[in-house]
């Protein structure tokens, strides 16, 4: 298929890259620097800004589908007005792609919408982990990228949120997919590496399971 990917030498962006070539997609990659990215016979780079509706149209006109990972910029440092920048960038995103005639949207989500078994959203939980609490702008600008896609009746959208722990490691292809709950493994942790959720992006790109909904993944 024809992949726009926004955001593609990101956290999760250059996992959901390298997991679409691997499989022979076709992929126009949207980032802010071209330089992190390596060439490949697939791979067409394009670097424009998301907040420009009009160039990024420009771009994903004629694509089967818009997969977005954005994200305004990974920082050690709690950045307060991280809210504001992902939802200025999320509503840009789906502008542009409405625009541009692209249909098909699959949005990289994280945990904090998912319910815990007191069915509260994880972000608004006591389950929520404390070593984020300073980070929490940026995720609930994450969050956000769900109820805005939820507005969209014109998009054939879905939202993949992660478990709780996304982190380097194995890509196994042995997951579970879960709805609007978080999962948690046999040892009580919620818990999925970058590339397995890689494969689960990538697996509902071809499979098209979903649609204009939320779905997990964890172990």
């Amino acid at each position: 298929m024809k992949v726009a990917l926004i955001g593609a030498s990101g956290f999760v962006g250059s996992k959901i890259l390298a997991e679409a070539l691997q499989r022979g997609h076709q992929v126009t990659a949207i980032v802010r620097h071209p330089e992190k990215l390596q060439p490949h016979k697939n791979l067409t780079v394009a670097q424009v800004d998301v907040h420009d509706v009009d160039a990024l149209a420009k771009v994903l006109a004629g694509q089967d589908v818009v997969i977005s990972s954005f994200n305004p910029g990974r920082s050690a440092t709690p950045d307060p007005d991280a809210y504001e920048k992902f939802v200025r960038g999320h509503r840009a995103i789906i502008a542009a792609a409405k625009k541009a005639g692209v249909k098909r949207f699959l949005g990289v989500g994280g945990a904090a919408s998912l319910k815990t078994p007191a069915g509260v959203e994880l972000l608004d939980s006591p389950e929520f982990p404390a070593a984020f609490e300073a980070f929490k702008p940026g995720i609930r600008g994450t969050r956000e990228l769900y109820y805005l896609l939820k507005a969209e009746p014109s998009l054939d959208w879905i939202f993949l949120a992660p478990s709780v722990q996304i982190v380097e490691g194995e890509r196994t292809g042995k997951f579970r997919l879960g709805k609007d709950q978080v999962l948690y493994d046999a040892a009580g942790v919620s818990k999925i590496s970058l590339q397995d959720y890689a494969v689960a992006m990538i697996d509902e790109l071809e499979q098209r399971k979903h649609h204009n909904e939320r779905f997990t993944v964890g172990y």
